[in-house]
């Protein structure tokens, strides 16, 4: 393990959220990969960033087809188009100059794969190697740690499409309560909260507490978890 990595792996572990993740962690691990793009993406998020991808992105995040994503998913480690499959195959399934040499990551929470992390180079740059991998490895291990203790913690939302009582559900919601459990610790009926839900789902054009949840979970972020980060 490189001792530069000590640096990022410290920042890490002072990041408080996932917009400061973002914003000043991410950004240095692509630094350290001298990567064209970088970025990280969490799995529960999907269904709100689902709705705006376009089909290129799309390929690119089906784990039939993008033999990186495959092979992430299969041993939850790290991998590289050309520990995978051909320059000639990654070529025809990746034509994009900036996403010629691609690099990712696994992010993982109790035994489940919950995102990833990942880079990509230029054609005209040299491809990442066996060190990158361990470095990518190890950088991994300390987001996954992050993601765990930080991503865990009850979420404090913030949209101006909710009310102060909306929000409190919410944020219950995210915490896996019941409707019954919410309306105790509310002091409101079952049947208030189911009502309130209701509105809630029309208000951010959902159809799920888990959609409610991601979209949420983005608003706080104030961030895009696809800008930065593809693998079309």
């Amino acid at each position: 393990m490189s001792s530069s990595l000590q640096p990022l792996f410290a920042a890490i572990h002072q990041v408080k959220d996932e917009t400061a993740l973002r914003a000043h962690i991410i950004p240095k691990i692509g630094e350290h990969f001298a990567a064209k793009r970088w970025g990280i993406m969490f799995f529960d998020q999907l269904s709100l960033i689902e709705r705006n991808l376009q089909k290129p992105l799309k390929a690119a995040l089906s784990i039939e087809r993008n033999p990186v994503l495959r092979y992430i998913v299969e041993r939850h480690a790290p991998a590289h188009e050309l520990l995978v499959t051909s320059p000639k195959v990654w070529a025809m399934f990746c034509p994009r100059p900036d996403h010629w040499h691609v690099m990712a990551g696994p992010l993982v929470s109790q035994g489940q794969l919950i995102g990833v992390v990942g880079c990509t180079r230029e054609q005209s740059m040299p491809a990442f190697d066996h060190q990158n991998l361990g470095d990518l490895s190890a950088l991994c291990l300390h987001l996954s740690v992050w993601a765990a203790t930080v991503r865990s913690q009850p979420p404090s939302f913030n949209s101006d499409r909710l009310t102060p009582r909306e929000l409190q559900i919410a944020e219950l919601v995210a915490l896996g309560r019941t409707n019954a459990e919410i309306g105790t610790e509310l002091w409101i009926t079952e049947n208030s909260v189911k009502q309130a839900l209701k509105r809630m789902f029309r208000k951010l054009e959902v159809s799920s507490r888990t959609e409610m949840t991601a979209q949420l979970w983005a608003i706080k972020s104030e961030t895009s978890s696809s800008a930065n980060l593809s693998f079309d």
